[in-house]
């Protein structure tokens, strides 16, 4: 063990630490011992003019320090005789502003150093802050907060994180440093005003400061609150009993108002943004020393070098396939995309998903295999990325929500009611597979069960002696808690989250349910190591089109539209032929987009089927208006509105609106079928592509004169010409008159000359002419 920290120069004592942990013990200066002890600090052997005390005291400390240094230096010799090799740490280069690129680049450093570290060892990882930073550019803070967070993850815990700052720091730059386990600094160096460039503080962002720096300890919670905050005045007081400790707001106005101030240093003032300086970082502690360069840290930190790592290590191997989870979530729809992904891993190089959702859920139980699958992807599959497009609403929430990380669009939704509505047994089912997403991805299981039930109440809690923050619900805040009246005591209940509508982009990177805004698919790929867009999943290329036509509600109710005119067109002119063909071509293509959408099923399709078998024979077998004519109608809506949706019964406001959507895609279909009728008595026979399909309109004069004659006898064996098409039955002109006709079966087209062969009663029969 040997006391090592600051220089000389600086005026100020150093530390003495464990070389292997890099723990504090006490504080000690270089150049003095117990035999010259004037300047010493005040403490437990001196007093505050830095005379030895005498009596009990002196002894009892020197002998606790001989049994200390007798037990660290037996601890030091055993773990010199296992390890004698020098040891050697690594150095990585973060540029500064740190984006989205950068931090990517940085965590994949990290990970590839973790998983090459020795069992039960600590590597050290030194991260020299590169202060580039051109002026008014600073790091955001979505980027900042994902790289803090990491720096405490289980995959990091076996790398010691120190960082190395030089230079000039400020905007959220400071966050990874303050989540590091060290920190270095050299001559000419400044940290400080964490919100450069923002209008105001956000107490959202205030809190997830102050959680990160505790996790660390290296600054007080009052010193972080006056990084953060421009408007907060910071003072160094020294009490008149001589203790020096950081004060802001009441607690420092408090101090003044007592008289308790001896001395005091104002570090910022209201309105002006905090910045430490070097000696105020190495007054504050927070420092393991003053360096000059590269090797002077590896010497501080007992390493003999530091291995530079080059910027690009262990990114190239990322191999990735591309994931759309569109439209509803249904069982056929989950099997596909698995079978695709499992695909594109055995025997295969990928080992990242991009998982890309727009969608309203449809079924929990399959939302929850998905998600349980991106919560511990198998390998060699290591990052499943996700980015919500538009929606991931209900049940698909869930999915979003297990993968790592995850991003949003900026006009994205997360969570709300969707297409299937979860109850809390259901919820209570899953409660492990949430809890294991939560500890995975550092999200609050509260809130992950907030946006899946709306029914339960989330609040925001703070612990009145820690201030640590925490969301559950009521009962959640002291579960299984062996004294709950007690551990309700510590928590104070602050603000409800309102998670019953969703939460948009900001929303859910200010909660910690998202760790950043994306504009697009490429973006998020290249966050997570990919050099641009993966390719898509092998599904048929017809299949993802066909897909991505069943989200249209305008080619909905433009296929049901025309299918239910084409329909009447062949019900006025019976018989297999071009309309009925067109017919079933919109009806099958209208079915086969909601399949592959998730939202049809046969039975769907039967109703449908069924109901206009019952309309048919309305039609054709019974006319009038009867049962088969109401039950027909019926059963065609039933069968439109439950192709467009998964659920029976709408049970909240998303759902009610999908049903009135649906309500108006039937009642356009049944519409067609009015429009379908009218179009082919009144504009069809005057449209020359659609004159064979009707005939015209009858002449009621001249029909109601030739009906007067009863005997047609002096026609038989006479020739003329069709007024209109005969199918069988229809006009024909013999000399100047006009007589209702009819053929023995075959059609005989308008203008074509005929004879006839035979007169029954009031009944012409004629025949075709070969000219």
């Amino acid at each position: 063990v040997r006391a090592k920290g600051w220089r000389t120069k600086t005026g100020n004592p150093p530390r003495l630490t464990d070389p292997f942990s890099g723990d504090r013990l006490f504080w000690w200066t270089n150049d003095h011992n117990l035999t010259n002890p004037t300047t010493q600090p005040a403490g437990p052997c001196f007093d505050g003019e830095g005379h030895m005390k005498d009596g009990f005291i002196n002894q009892t400390a020197a002998l606790v320090l001989a049994i200390f240094t007798a037990l660290t230096s037996l601890y030091a010799t055993q773990c010199f005789a296992q390890n004698d090799s020098p040891k050697s740490g690594y150095l990585i280069d973060a540029p500064v502003p740190m984006d989205g690129e950068n931090s990517r680049i940085l965590l994949g450093q990290l990970r590839t150093l973790a998983e090459s570290a020795p069992e039960g060892q600590r590597l050290t990882v030194v991260i020299r802050y590169q202060t580039d930073q051109e002026a008014g550019a600073t790091t955001a803070f979505e980027d900042a907060l994902k790289v803090a967070r990491a720096f405490s993850k289980p995959e990091l815990r076996s790398l010691r994180i120190v960082s190395y700052v030089s230079g000039k720091i400020v905007g959220h730059s400071i966050l990874p440093i303050l989540a590091s386990d060290s920190l270095v600094i050299g001559d000419d160096v400044s940290i400080g005003n964490a919100t450069a460039g923002e209008t105001s503080a956000d107490e959202t962002i205030a809190l997830t400061y102050r959680a990160i720096a505790a996790r660390r300890s290296l600054f007080t919670p009052d010193v972080i609150t006056a990084l953060v905050d421009p408007d907060t005045e910071l003072a160094l007081v020294t009490e008149t009993g001589g203790k020096e400790v950081y004060a802001i707001g009441e607690a420092l106005t408090k101090l003044r108002e007592d008289g308790k101030v001896l001395s005091e240093d104002v570090l910022s003032i209201p309105g002006e943004p905090l910045v430490l300086d070097g000696k105020q970082l190495r007054d504050m502690r927070v420092t393991l020393g003053v360096v000059d360069s590269v090797q002077d840290a590896a010497d501080l930190l007992d390493l003999a070098k530091l291995n530079e790592v080059d910027r690009k290590k262990g990114l190239d191997g990322a191999v990735g396939v591309l994931l759309e989870i569109t439209g509803s979530i249904s069982s056929n729809r989950t099997g596909r995309w698995m079978s695709n992904l499992q695909a594109t891993v055995e025997g295969g190089d990928v080992n990242t998903w991009v998982v890309a959702i727009d969608s309203a859920g449809g079924d929990f139980n399959e939302s929850a295999t998905l998600a349980g699958s991106f919560a511990q992807p198998e390998a060699p599959v290591r990052t499943v990325a996700g980015l919500v497009r538009g929606e991931a609403r209900g049940d698909s929430a869930l999915i979003a929500l297990a993968c790592d990380p995850l991003y949003m669009e900026p006009d994205a939704t997360l969570g709300g009611p969707g297409s299937y509505e979860i109850s809390n047994i259901e919820l209570e089912q899953y409660r492990e597979l949430i809890d294991e997403i939560s500890r995975r991805t550092k999200r609050p299981q509260a809130l992950i069960r907030g946006l899946l039930n709306r029914d339960l109440k989330i609040h925001r809690y703070k612990n009145k002696k820690t201030g640590n923050i925490r969301y559950a619900t009521e009962d959640g805040i002291v579960e299984d808690q062996d004294d709950p009246e007690l551990a309700r005591e510590r928590w104070e209940r602050l603000e409800q989250i309102d998670l019953a509508s969703g939460l948009d982009t900001k929303q859910a990177i200010e909660l910690g349910l998202v760790d950043g805004e994306s504009s697009s698919i490429e973006d998020t790929s290249i966050r997570v190591g990919l050099t641009g867009s993966p390719k898509a999943l092998t599904d048929r290329g017809i299949v993802r089109f066909v897909e991505k036509l069943g989200r249209s509600q305008g080619l909905a109710f433009f296929l049901l539209f025309v299918g239910f005119i084409t329909l009447s067109a062949e019900a006025n002119a019976p018989g297999i032929s071009v309309p009925g063909f067109i017919s079933m071509v919109c009806f099958g293509l209208y079915f086969w987009m909601n399949f592959l959408n998730g939202t049809a099923e046969w039975l769907e399709l039967i109703l449908f089927a069924l109901g206009i078998i019952c309309i048919g024979i309305e039609i054709f077998v019974v006319p009038g208006f009867g049962v088969f004519g109401i039950g027909g109608i019926a059963m065609t809506i039933l069968g439109v509105v439950l192709m467009s949706q998964t659920f029976v019964l709408p049970k909240n406001t998303y759902q009610i609106g999908v049903v009135t959507r649906s309500l108006w895609v039937a009642l356009g279909s049944i519409i067609g079928v009015i429009a379908g009728f009218a179009l082919m008595r009144t504009f069809f026979p005057n449209l020359p592509l659609f004159r064979g399909l009707v005939m015209e309109a009858p002449d009621v004069a001249t029909v109601s004169e030739a009906e007067k004659l009863a005997d047609f006898g002096y026609l038989q064996g006479q020739t003329g010409k069709t007024t209109t098409k005969l199918m069988p039955s229809g006009k024909a002109r013999f000399d100047d008159r006009i007589v209702a006709v009819v053929t023995e079966g075959s059609a005989v087209e308008k203008g074509e000359p005929i004879r006839v062969i035979d007169i029954q009663g009031n009944r012409v029969v004629v025949e075709a002419v070969n000219s």
